[in-house]
């Protein structure tokens, strides 16, 4: 059971908070003094108010961060201090913001997210020190010790793709696809070896970061607002948070924060352009458009490979590489469809082992053929 940390000095507010996450299944530990909440150690998440007599929200969680420093930081802000509690975010100091007053589903949501980032985390440096001793002491079997290494890894990189499918059960596989397609155009520029293994990691990584992005925003049916397209346009440096604090994902993490780029400049988070982006960036967003126009949405069905060619042809020099666009126009249309009938079958024998019931829910239809012909 996660312990969680909730500190404020509002009696009511923090019997509220105690009594909504401990209906939630955490072992809550709760003070109204923050000097005294600096002190408790051994637990996942805190929870902080933001104007507290002695200390503030920040100055606490700076304590924290030095003496717990695997402990993930949320505070509650009202909208006055927002732009104290923005600056604190971009200090690393606090994970996530939520304002006042709160919605139970974001702040459920949140300290969910928050556990997941602390668990993520808290394996990473397990399998870090695990690795560490292992090279160690088993240097004369090298090649035994890089498996152990590709085994966690891929592990680890399905844990995270599954927590996103489960929230996010409408591009289920997408991910899976686009990392292949990614592999695929990145090979035919000549990449090769490791940095192939990367290109394919941050494609299959891309959109991590949407665990961070509230789901009245990510599940939302409908268009999204100014205001909520602020919100999701922050999954990019959210993933980039993520996984760069794991050595070995360090450079994928670059393609996760790159993604949305443009190779005119006229893309978020930074407005990168040109060879600015790096080249596994510039290849994601290519395979990304193609499995975009191709697949099927519950608004649309998927349309056939000649038509996203064309489009991804039209847009070469704004939105995409020239030079990587004219590597993809090379590569025959059957190695998509066999790459997407690969994933077709990492689908089919996930139903099988589930008993028809994937992520999405049991009942899920089959997945449909890439369209190569109008």
């Amino acid at each position: 059971m996660d312990r969680i940390l909730v500190v404020d000095d509002d009696l009511l507010i923090l019997q509220a908070l105690t009594r909504i996450l401990r209906t939630e299944g955490y072992d809550v530990i709760a003070h109204s003094d923050p000097v005294k909440a600096a002190e408790e150690t051994g637990y996942a998440v805190v929870v902080t108010d933001f104007m507290m007599p002695n200390l503030n929200g920040i100055e606490l969680l700076g304590l924290i961060k030095n003496s717990s420093p695997d402990s993930v930081r949320v505070m509650l802000t009202a909208a006055a201090d927002f732009k104290v509690a923005s600056d604190a975010v971009n200090r690393g100091e606090v994970f996530r913001i939520l304002s006042k007053p709160w919605s139970m589903s974001d702040l459920t949501s949140c300290v969910r997210q928050a556990t997941l980032q602390y668990h993520l985390v808290r394996e990473n440096a397990r399998l870090s020190r695990e690795l560490a001793e292992r090279n160690t002491e088993l240097v004369h079997v090298n090649g035994n010790l890089n498996r152990l290494v590709i085994e966690r890894t891929d592990g680890l990189l399905d844990g995270m793709i599954s927590a996103l499918d489960y929230r996010d059960t409408e591009t289920q596989w997408h991910s899976r696809r686009v990392s292949l397609y990614s592999r695929r155009i990145a090979d035919a520029v000549g990449i090769a070896g490791p940095e192939l293994d990367i290109i394919e990691q941050g494609a299959l990584l891309h959109d991590i970061g949407k665990i961070g992005v509230r789901d009245s925003i990510l599940l939302k049916p409908g268009p999204l607002t100014p205001e909520e397209w602020v919100e999701m346009r922050q999954h990019p440096e959210l993933g980039y948070r993520l996984l760069s604090k794991m050595p070995y994902l360090r450079e994928a993490s670059l393609i996760v924060h790159q993604h949305q780029e443009r190779w005119d400049g006229k893309g978020y988070p930074n407005g990168l352009s040109g060879e600015n982006t790096v080249l596994g960036a510039r290849v994601f967003c290519i395979a990304d458009t193609m499995d975009a126009i191709t697949s099927d949405r519950p608004y649309r069905k998927g349309r056939p490979l000649k038509v996203a060619k064309e489009e991804i042809a039209r847009c070469s020099g704004t939105q995409f590489d020239p030079a990587l666009v004219d590597a993809y126009l090379q590569i025959p249309d059957d190695e998509w469809v066999e790459i997407h009938k690969q994933v077709e079958g990492l689908e089919a024998a996930e139903l099988e082992r589930w008993g028809g019931r994937t992520l999405a829910g049991p009942g899920k239809s089959p997945p449909s053929p890439l369209p190569v012909k109008a």
